[in-house]
């Protein structure tokens, strides 16, 4: 994982637009797009749209509880959209390195459409 800034970040430059992905899901504090590795028949990035490394640093924030509920329920809507959502789903928060984190900003998997083995790593 690298340390990124705002400036750098792939996923603020995804959700500032100056890199195009495909929007499923956008609010003002956060959007979904689709997993370009997918993992799974149904694998979605949940992205707060502040920047922030990891999960811990994103708590910090003095509205962390308000975006954390945002980000969440934009997750579980898309569920009922797509229609996995009675079948379930897993969501995931990589962090650190030994988390298996890659990208430097807070983002959560979704991942569905397939039994999750357990335990997951």
């Amino acid at each position: 994982m690298t340390s990124e800034t705002a400036e750098t970040c792939l996923f603020c430059r995804i959700a500032s637009g100056a890199i195009p992905a495909k929007r499923l899901r956008e609010s003002r504090d956060s959007l979904v797009i689709a997993d370009l590795s997918p993992q799974a028949p149904h694998h979605y990035l949940l992205i707060p749209k502040r920047h922030a490394a990891d999960i811990g640093q994103f708590m910090k924030g003095e509205r962390a509880a308000e975006e954390m509920a945002d980000l969440l329920s934009q997750g579980v809507g898309l569920a009922g959209e797509k229609g996995f959502a009675e079948r379930g789903y897993r969501l995931v928060a990589n962090t650190g390195p030994d988390g298996g984190q890659t990208v430097g900003h807070l983002h959560i998997h979704l991942l569905a459409g397939r039994e999750m083995g357990w335990p997951p790593g």
